[in-house]
């Protein structure tokens, strides 16, 4: 029989009196699922684990995939994996969350266009948030389902805030304009922004002034502490900070200064290795979890410790995409030249994954002339990775063996 390893404490979005629920003792199996396929192979010299994935196109209920909607983001919402566009993707898909089936992968709904509260029409953002907002990231609120909170990145193109407010928010510690918080209200299809608070960077974080390379991933870990992954920093390193979201965040909207949690965060000495997503796993006894972050250039997941015992554990990813041909010169699947991950949502003992087509390098992925419009058009395409045992067995403590249990 096959062996149950039970790591997991899955996190239900369901809210109650108490907050949220945490349902302890999840079976994860040793076996991969069928997308998936896992190898001993070193990929240049590297001891990482090596998974081969095999994607699924995202197509709307025609059957027609998306249209260059930069998808940057995924969380898992009520059955469904949501994402959001950025600021380069069609006007159509901007200021909107799409709602996706995670196993026919259809989109289900379009959310939006987002509008703003009265409030936030009347702040220093209302410009930016209601023209080319650039979010990349986004998650659900632990304590209201009904609520998301995204993160802005690139400003440059929204045109310089008053003088008044200029002055008020001049002192960012980054870039010019400052990074937002954004906190969003669904209310049936609609969407609407009802708060918003900037980021402020202390400048002993030398986090520096790259527009572009800011936020991209972000996480709900225990007591409400939101993890933010920015993309590098004033000596190229990426880097995590986090922020309390507590019951009085929201009635200001003074700066909101973030903290270094002092995380293992791999480190380079050349080359772009940006943090493009993130999720926080919960594990099962006293451990207070991990954070799982997809790192776009290096095609990697990072698997980083909250407990700040272990280090950072890197898998290895390549990514398939389906011909969906009848031509015998292609194959069933052909291995992308890049997928560029912008979003991770754990879900059990699943990590989905969400790629946002780097337009510069898109269209080297041309293999089976089946996939050509596909993307030429910059449509996504979603991944599954079933979590290893192996992966999370470092983490527990002799101490806490009952947590890890076998049967044969």
């Amino acid at each position: 029989m096959k062996k149950v390893v039970t790591f997991l404490a899955s996190q239900s979005r369901t809210v109650c009196a108490r907050g949220l629920i945490f349902v302890t003792l999840i079976s994860l199996l040793t076996a991969c699922s069928p997308a998936e396929q896992m190898t001993n192979e070193a990929d240049g010299g590297s001891n990482n684990p090596l998974v081969e994935l095999e994607g699924q196109w995202i197509v709307d209920i025609n059957g027609a995939v998306m249209p260059d909607p930069q998808t940057s983001g995924l969380v898992f919402h009520n059955n469904q994996l949501l994402t959001v566009s950025d600021a380069s993707a069609l006007p159509i898909q901007r200021r909107r969350i799409h709602a996706i089936d995670p196993v026919s992968m259809t989109i289900t709904d379009v959310y939006g266009p987002m509008t703003l509260a009265s409030r936030v029409r009347r702040s220093c953002f209302a410009q930016y948030l209601s023209d080319e907002p650039d979010y990349e990231a986004l998650v659900v609120d632990p304590d209201d389902p009904n609520v998301f909170i995204l993160v802005t990145e690139d400003a440059t193109r929204s045109g310089a805030m008053s003088t008044r407010c200029q002055q008020r928010y001049e002192n960012t510690g980054s870039t010019a304009y400052p990074t937002l918080l954004v906190k969003v209200v669904k209310s049936e299809d609609n969407l609407r922004v009802t708060h918003v608070r900037p980021i402020q960077y202390p400048l002993e974080y030398a986090v520096g002034d790259f527009p572009n390379d800011g936020i991209e991933g972000m996480a709900f870990g225990p007591e409400r502490t939101l993890y933010l992954g920015l993309e590098k920093d004033s000596r190229g390193q990426p880097r995590i900070f986090s922020v309390v979201i507590d019951a009085q965040f929201w009635q200001t909207t003074d700066f909101a200064a973030v903290t270094d949690p002092q995380l293992d965060v791999p480190s380079f000495t050349a080359g772009n290795h940006p943090i493009n997503g993130m999720d926080y796993l919960p594990l099962a006894g006293s451990h207070p979890g991990l954070l799982i972050a997809a790192a776009r250039n290096d095609e990697q997941l990072w698997f980083i410790d909250l407990a700040k015992q272990q280090p950072t554990q890197i898998i290895d990813l390549v990514f398939l995409a389906p011909s969906l041909s009848d031509d015998p010169q292609c194959k069933p699947f052909e291995k992308m030249d890049n997928a560029s991950l912008e979003g991770v949502a754990v879900v059990g003992a699943d990590v989905w994954l969400i790629n946002d087509p780097w337009k510069r390098n898109y269209h080297k992925n041309i293999q089976c002339e089946s996939n050509r419009q596909r993307y030429e058009a910059m449509a996504p395409l979603m991944f599954k990775l079933t979590l290893q045992p192996e992966w999370l067995r470092p983490y527990f403590q002799a101490k806490e063996a009952s947590a890890i249990t076998q049967s044969d």
